[in-house]
Parts: structure tokens; C-alpha cells; sequence
């Protein structure tokens, strides 16, 4: 099994000036790992449709130490801006062996540990073509019934350890560059992308890892920045209690 040698780490973006810093922030660290450090590193922030100052927060942190890029685009859906930002970052190694590249994905609202990419990277040394992992939220402030809300959206967690968990999250999964590849990349769609991918990577036989202990924290907003994303779904669940 060929060792990863390359990296990159793919941020969609709609709208995100006030939280994208923070995301990037996490991902300095992240990147600075010493699991991480000796890659060749990447970051591609993907800069959908915005309005406000998210491709200029981004530049700012990039410049502090952080090798990546910023494209700018006007697709309006999740799926293909994840789609650009692979591309993009796959395309800074034209001659690479995709075995050897990683494609770690989160989201500009999302804070990552500080081990998050090295546990993956673990995960590929073990032979796994991609791994999925779960989210905490940071706060409910906003939602009707908070503190009931924290509580049943824990629950959906309380899994037996002997057990894989069922979540996908485009904010935390990450993907062997050939396993992508081979399921026909991100689809293009608005909703429910990282599921799609998830199954095409499942369903062409890959290795795959649903792992309890990749955690990142994400924002608990009630309104998002996609319909249907994950604001509406606490705001269901809310509702729902």
C-alpha cells in the first residue's frame, strides 16, 4: 500500500465572512500536525455566490501561512462547488498518483481538532478509502427549546462502540483521491451531496470507515445557508420534540 503524500482540504463557502476565519483558523492547526506536516499541503476555499467578504477573509488567512486558493464561483449548490475545489486541488498535482493523495472535506461554519486530518490519514495507512465522521454542534442558541434540542440531538449518537455510526457529513469526510475518482466525484446537486458520494464509494467496493472518534464542531444556527442543510434539520428535530 502506497503511503499519502499530498493533502488537500476542500471549504465550500456561501456567505461565511463571519465564521470562515475560525474554520481556517482550526485547519492552520490541523495541517501543522506533525502526522500532517511533511506533506505536500493544500487548501481550496471554493467561494459560492457570495455577497459579503468570504473570499476576502479567506485570503487574509491563507496569507498567513496557509498554501491554498480561493476560486470564486457562481454555482449556487453545494456539489459542484465541492466538485470545483477537488479539481482545482487535483489539478495542482497533474502527474500525482491519485493513491497517494488525500481530499479531506469540511465547511467554512465548521471547527476541526487539531488531530482531525492526521486521524484520517491513519485511517488511509489501515487501508481505508475514505472515512466519515460525526458532528458536535457549538451552540443552540436561537432554537426554541435549546436544551431539549442538545439533548435529542446527542442522542442520534448514542451508538454502541462495537457498531459503526450511520452519519455522512460533508463537513467531516475524507477521501482516497482514486477511491473519489473511481465513484464519479461529488455529485452536483444542492443536497445530500456527501451521501451520494458516500454510497458510490461504498457501492464500487472501496474500504470504507465510519468513524466515531473524527468529531468536528459545527455551527448551530437556526437559519443556514442551504435549504434543507443542517440549520433546517435541527430545526425539524426541534420541532419535532
Amino acid at each position: 500500500m502506497k503511503p499519502i503524500a499530498r493533502v488537500a482540504v476542500v471549504i465550500p463557502a456561501h456567505d461565511e465572512g463571519a465564521l470562515i476565519g475560525r474554520c481556517l483558523a482550526s485547519l492552520r492547526r490541523a495541517l501543522a500536525h506533525p502526522a500532517v506536516a511533511a506533506l505536500d499541503r493544500r487548501v481550496v476555499v471554493v467561494a459560492d455566490r457570495c455577497a459579503d467578504d468570504t473570499a476576502a477573509v479567506a485570503r487574509r488567512a491563507l496569507a498567513r501561512g496557509l498554501a491554498g486558493t480561493i476560486a470564486e464561483v457562481d454555482f449556487a449548490s453545494a456539489g459542484r462547488a465541492r466538485a470545483e475545489g477537488v479539481a482545482r486541488a487535483l489539478a495542482r498535482w497533474p502527474r500525482a498518483d491519485h493513491a497517494t493523495t488525500w481530499l479531506a472535506n469540511t465547511d467554512a461554519d465548521t471547527w476541526v481538532p487539531r488531530d482531525w486530518l492526521a486521524r484520517q490519514l491513519k485511517a488511509a495507512a489501515r487501508g481505508y478509502a475514505a472515512v466519515a465522521g460525526i458532528v458536535d454542534v457549538d451552540s443552540f442558541a436561537g432554537h426554541a427549546h435549546r436544551l431539549r434540542l442538545r439533548r435529542l440531538f446527542r442522542s442520534t449518537y448514542e451508538i454502541p462502540e462495537d457498531r459503526p455510526h450511520p452519519h455522512v457529513h460533508g463537513c467531516n469526510l475524507g477521501v482516497r483521491g482514486d477511491a473519489y475518482l473511481d465513484a464519479g466525484g461529488w455529485p452536483a446537486i444542492d443536497l445530500a451531496e456527501d451521501h451520494g458520494l458516500w454510497n458510490a464509494i461504498r457501492a464500487r467496493g472501496w474500504r470504507c470507515l465510519s468513524d466515531r472518534w473524527l468529531r468536528v464542531i459545527t455551527s448551530g444556527r437556526p437559519v443556514g445557508r442551504a435549504r434543507g442543510g443542517f440549520a433546517d434539520t435541527l430545526v425539524a428535530l426541534g420541532a419535532a420534540s
